[in-house]
């Protein structure tokens, strides 16, 4: 999924991401700015979301690769939250052996975690050295330049020319601490090729250069990458002989104050498309022949396992005659984050024909991995989904169909997990159009959903969302339909 849309946050990802890890670098001339040990950490906000993103890096080392003398940097740039679910998931990390001389990239290996399965893309300049910088490596010979300067860049084949150019000062706090700043504007083609508008360094005002604050301007608004945390080698153990110590009064205590008390049932970001409390009925058939209802509720957000959380749930709550496939009370639980909605713990209820489908599954959001009744654990991408938190995820999507129909390329990529591993489902999204539903016409924009699944993709699944309130109106499943109740009187208590 290539659109435009998306390029610019891609494209801000990779320069917020080759900025942060290079905060870490300092000049090629000066081996005293390579401090082996340090790590940086950044925070990225977009518009009112302060969680956005988040950077780590950190200089590894300094040693020989292939004879050469170069320093080892590494770093990793992730999408969190709502701007990952609804917009852009990104997830890298990058080792850069940059040689000690020129600062010229001499191997660079970056890593995408968010698809199935990593991929790994490498640039080898050992035998056929480069002449021009990578944007980790530019960004290395900006601060060695303090800010100002022309660099040549090569990024996916292409040649380009970046110039930094120094304006005012500032001064600037952050969690980090008080910076006293150079704001340096950054102009390229590269920038306007992939819809970034504008785009800001402040770098430290000392000798180190440390990009302090990298604000991005974008048509979907205004990113913001803020140092928050440095952590520096510790210096060389020095002994001395032993002497007596002087008594030392000791301060006292400062008073902590109490943690926040948590508040149960906070209500829910606009921006999710649903409010808490909301419950929908859908009717549940088989060749046109009514089997069952099914409700979907957004039911309660309080602790679970100590996080907050929202409980999701789909119950079967009304059973018809002739039905085989449903018992009353087969249900699916899902606790997920409230922001993104990403799960923490799904749970499946069933009998008869479905009881196969019975499990219970962990997310485990810091190492990406499922965990399978407790005992078989699976990789997976970064804020995979269940089924039941993309139906509710989905409302908040930017799903705007393509102009051109045999080019779709406003797909949207999720991973998603089914049964016993991770898929990357695609929707495609359609023009709203008006259909009759439960009696009710209202327009409604169709999604077709690509599963990778092939007996789900035999049957074909269609999902339905509502022009303006964006629930979801229809799905359909080869001979299974589901359809809202009274669409015009959903509840949202």
């Amino acid at each position: 999924m290539k659109t435009r849309k998306y390029r610019s946050l891609k494209s801000f990802c990779m320069a917020i991401f080759a900025v942060a890890c290079l905060g870490v670098a300092a000049s090629a001339q000066d081996a005293l700015r390579f401090r082996v040990g340090e790590k940086l950490t950044y925070n990225v906000s977009f518009g009112k979301f302060n969680n956005a993103a988040y950077a780590e890096m950190s200089v590894i080392s300094r040693g020989k690769l292939d004879g050469r003398d170069v320093v080892e940097l590494r770093s990793r740039l992730k999408t969190l939250g709502l701007v990952s679910a609804a917009f852009f998931q990104f997830d890298e990390s990058r080792t850069v052996f940059a040689a000690f001389d020129n600062g010229l990239p001499v191997y660079v290996s970056r890593v995408v975690n968010y698809g199935v399965e990593p991929k790994e893309t490498v640039g080898n300049y050992l035998k056929e050295p480069t002449s021009s910088f990578d944007l980790l490596s530019l960004v290395y010979k900006a601060r060695e330049a303090n800010g100002s300067g022309s660099f040549p860049l090569v990024e996916n084949e292409r040649l380009y020319t970046v110039t930094f150019q120094p304006t005012v000062s500032e001064r600037l706090k952050t969690e980090a601490g008080e910076f006293d700043t150079v704001v340096s504007v950054v102009q390229s083609d590269y920038l306007t090729e992939n819809g970034i508008k504008e785009l800001k360094i402040n770098f430290v005002a000392d000798a180190n250069r440390v990009p302090v604050v990298i604000s991005v301007k974008t048509a979907k608004g205004i990113f913001k990458a803020t140092l928050a945390d440095i952590r520096l080698p510790k210096p060389p153990v020095e002994t001395t002989p032993a002497t007596a110590q002087t008594p030392v009064a000791v301060a006292t205590p400062k008073p902590v104050a109490a943690p926040a008390v948590y508040v149960e049932n906070q209500p829910l970001s606009p921006e999710l498309g649903f409010l808490l409390g909301e419950t929908v009925n859908y009717k549940i058939s088989r060749d046109e022949k009514p089997l069952a209802i099914i409700t979907l509720a957004a039911l309660e957000r309080k602790l679970f396992q100590n996080e907050d959380s929202l409980h999701l749930a789909a119950t079967v709550t009304g059973i018809e005659q002739g039905n085989s496939v449903f018992v009353l009370g087969d249900a699916i639980h899902a606790q997920v984050d409230p922001d993104t909605l990403a799960p923490f713990w799904t749970e499946n209820r069933f009998g008869r024909q479905l009881k196969d489908l019975n499990q219970t599954v962990a997310f485990d959001r810091k190492s990406a991995s499922i965990m399978i009744n407790g005992t078989t654990n699976v990789d997976a991408p970064v804020g995979t989904h269940s089924l039941l938190s993309l139906l509710y995820a989905m409302r908040s999507f930017n799903l705007q169909p393509s102009k051109d129909a045999k080019s779709p390329v406003n797909d949207t990529r999720v991973a998603v997990f089914w049964e016993s591993q991770p898929h990357i489902f695609v929707l495609r999204p359609s023009s709203p159009e008006e259909i009759t539903v439960d009696g009710e016409k209202l327009q409604a924009q169709l999604i077709i959903v690509a599963t990778g699944i092939e007996s789900i993709d035999k049957q074909g699944l269609k999902i339905w969302l509502a022009a303006d309130s964006r629930v979801p109106v229809r799905l359909t499943l080869g001979r299974f339909r589901a359809e809202l109740v009274n669409p015009s009187k959903t509840s949202t208590k």
